[in-house]
């Protein structure tokens, strides 16, 4: 496995790209309003990135025809930004991001919501967040990829939640996914030791309910097995001698 180590002029590169990123998000935030429909939001980003004469990263990758995906309630990742798939009040949506600048991809995803939502809901999307600031404190020279994994798991199952366990957080760079890729779950101790330079998205992806999945007929969309909520939270990130940097933020 040849993991790639950016140079300071990539891991340069690559935060301009997450920096646009950052901004393609704020614009969503203030979009995210009842009635909207996924396809509307697409083409607002798709919009967004080039007005900063950057390219949608999943746009053309492997056929994919779009330049974000949308995953609604039950929907985990993947989901296809059809007109017809509006967001209502109760309804939360995972929206993944890339954008590809400099030669370089950067990678993110936030779950937004319209209220009123339970309770339990909330805490589904504010333990998901945790779960990845819980990975990444782990993220330093010297420590594996499974210290970062458990620490991921362990807080979110301790407050009930499971961890999707068919789908991987992943290196990136000048490709949108390269080695190594990163389960969710793990063992201290276990896996590759990362080092200064590496860089990783990573993107818990948890369930209110079982940690199964399915895929859907359009071969793109991944639900929950049982149906019920799912939220996602990326971040591009980049080791460094003092711990991890997020790449995917405006500062």
């Amino acid at each position: 496995m040849a993991i790639s180590i950016k140079t300071p002029q990539e891991i340069e590169s690559m935060k301009k790209s997450g920096q646009i990123l950052a901004k393609v998000f704020e614009v969503v935030e203030k979009q995210f309003k009842p009635g909207i429909s996924a396809k509307e939001i697409d083409d607002l980003i798709h919009q967004e990135i080039i007005a900063h004469h950057a390219t949608p990263s999943f746009l053309g990758y492997q056929g994919y025809k779009y330049s974000s995906c949308i995953s609604k309630n039950e929907e985990v990742v993947h989901g296809i930004p059809y007109p017809d798939k509006r967001f209502m009040p109760g309804d939360i949506g995972s929206i993944d991001i890339g954008v590809y600048f400099e030669g370089f991809h950067s990678d993110a995803a936030r779950t937004f919501w319209i209220d009123p939502i339970p309770k339990e809901v909330e805490k589904l999307i504010q333990i998901t967040e945790e779960s990845f600031y819980k990975a990444i404190e782990q993220a330093i020279p010297g420590n594996t990829i499974g210290d970062m994994a458990f620490a991921l798991q362990t807080h979110a199952e301790t407050h009930g939640f499971s961890v999707v366990r068919d789908l991987c957080s992943h290196g990136i760079g000048k490709k949108l996914h390269e080695d190594p890729l990163i389960p969710n779950y793990g063992t201290k101790g276990k896996g590759i030791k990362l080092k200064e330079g590496m860089t990783f998205a990573i993107e818990p992806m948890i369930n209110m309910g079982t940690y199964h999945v399915l895929t859907l007929s359009d071969k793109w969309t991944i639900i929950t097995a049982d149906q019920k909520l799912s939220a996602h939270y990326e971040n591009t990130i980049c080791i460094t001698k003092d711990g991890a940097e997020i790449l995917t933020s405006i500062c």
